[in-house]
């Protein structure tokens, strides 16, 4: 059989063993997808993803390194190897892992969530409130950038631009709005 043919009888393979909830089994199919050509992206993204489902974070971000290493990583790959390195801690290599993920597609709301969340993290909060406010022009009714950059304004003593957000999520998200209020101690009332 060809190196094409045996590569989606592979691919269909997993599916069938994902389907049946075989897990183990379908990461043994992208391995000999990754024996057969080793720089195939979509072995080495469900590989990546599977890992980390399956909590093997480690080995998941080394498929994530292998990933983003090739020329045609996308940016969703890049945000997935963020995602997976911010909640390691490794905030720096998140950062750039988001940076490139948005300078491949600048409307990947997700990326400018995940760079916000981790320049947050490291206490660069105007930075912080460029990239959350980037994430609500792309998602406005999504609250939780929402959420966060009323956070910030709390944290640096800001309290009617907390108001002006949770005045804004009560018109759309009424239950987060009350937590942030309650978080807070700013009920959202006109000042």
């Amino acid at each position: 059989m060809s190196p094409t043919w045996t590569l989606l009888w592979y691919r269909l393979l997993a599916l069938c063993q994902l389907t049946l909830g075989r897990q183990e089994a379908a990461l043994i199919c992208f391995d000999r997808m990754l024996e057969i050509d080793a720089s195939s992206l979509y072995a080495l993204s469900s590989r990546a993803h599977l890992k980390a489902q399956l909590e093997d974070r480690k080995g998941a971000l080394q498929d994530y390194a292998r990933l983003t290493a090739l020329p045609q990583a996308r940016a969703a790959d890049f945000f997935n190897q963020g995602f997976l390195q911010e909640a390691s801690g490794q905030l720096e290599a998140a950062e750039q892992s988001f940076r490139r993920a948005i300078e491949l597609n600048d409307q990947l709301d997700r990326a400018w969530f995940g760079l916000g969340l981790v320049l947050i993290q490291q206490s660069r909060l105007d930075e912080a409130i460029t990239a959350l406010k980037r994430n609500t022009q792309l998602q406005p009714m999504s609250p939780h950038a929402w959420y966060e950059l009323a956070r910030i304004h709390v944290k640096r003593q800001e309290p009617e631009e907390a108001a002006k957000i949770i005045r804004h999520l009560q018109g759309f998200e009424p239950k987060v709005a009350a937590q942030l209020a309650r978080e807070t101690g700013i009920n959202g009332s006109p000042v």
